[in-house]
């Protein structure tokens, strides 16, 4: 029986990732990869994990 593993993902080292809270009619968590164009991912806040949820 061979083990279900995940491949690790290769990371560009030169890459910045931030994330920020957007607030209007409904609250958005950003994540976005500064370093290229269109690297952003948006969701509800209310999706979004908790850092001790992350951890």
């Amino acid at each position: 029986m061979q083990p279900d593993t995940i491949v690790p993902a290769e990371v560009e080292t030169s890459s910045e990732v931030m994330a920020s809270v957007e607030e209007g009619p409904v609250d958005r968590f950003i994540l976005a990869d500064i370093s290229q164009d269109d690297a952003f991912m948006t969701l509800k806040l209310d999706d979004a994990a908790s850092l001790p949820a992350w951890r």
